[in-house]
């Protein structure tokens, strides 16, 4: 029977979610977090 939690190439995809949880800020949210360090956002702004 084939595993619904591997991809074709043998790539856990449990474990991929599980280590990007752990991998800090997003791409986007690094990028919010720095525009708004240098006042390009304030907090009321969403993206």
């Amino acid at each position: 029977m084939k595993d619904k939690n591997k991809t074709i190439a043998g790539t856990d995809i449990n474990e991929v979610k599980r280590l990007n949880a752990q991998s800090g800020l997003s791409y986007n949210e690094a990028k919010k977090a720095m525009a708004q360090k240098k006042g390009f956002l304030t907090n009321k702004t969403s993206t």
